[in-house]
């Protein structure tokens, strides 16, 4: 069984620029979902999928790979999660010849995570047999309406 952590981090956010590499405890934001992934022994591979050669360097820093540069098209404002997947799947197909059976997506905007809680998720989900997708959540303290 093949299981790919995906991280995926375009380098063009008008909210806050560049918000995927800011520090956070001296280490870039990206950094922290690269380490979980790493760190859960159920996941095998980390790919980012970046537009950014700068992005695709500190991820490299952290042990992720980079084996490609996503397109301009899959990485703008409108761009959905389902087109830099499909670009992923693509590029394994067309490059590796192979799919993974899983893929976990970890948004570096989520930078607290705890790899046995992964861990876990991943075995939850796995013996789920009628499982086709898994979604962390947490109960918010207060109304988002606040």
């Amino acid at each position: 069984m093949k299981i790919i952590a995906v991280v995926p981090a375009r380098s063009c956010s008008k909210g806050v620029p560049n918000k995927n590499i800011k520090e956070l405890s001296g280490k870039p934001l990206i950094a922290y979902s690269i380490v979980a992934a790493q760190k859960a022994s159920s996941i095998d591979r980390t790919i980012v999928s970046t537009d950014s050669e700068k992005y695709a360097s500190i991820s490299k820093e952290y042990g992720a790979e980079t084996p490609f540069l996503r397109p301009s098209e899959y990485a703008g404002d409108k761009s959905t999660d389902y087109d830099f997947v499909k670009h992923l799947l693509d590029w394994l197909a067309d490059n590796e010849n192979t799919l993974p059976d899983y893929i976990v997506h970890l948004r570096p905007t989520t930078p607290l995570r705890d790899p046995d809680v992964l861990d876990d998720a991943i075995r939850k989900f796995v013996n789920n047999k009628e499982a086709t997708s898994l979604r962390s959540a947490h109960e918010m303290p207060e109304s988002a309406y606040k």
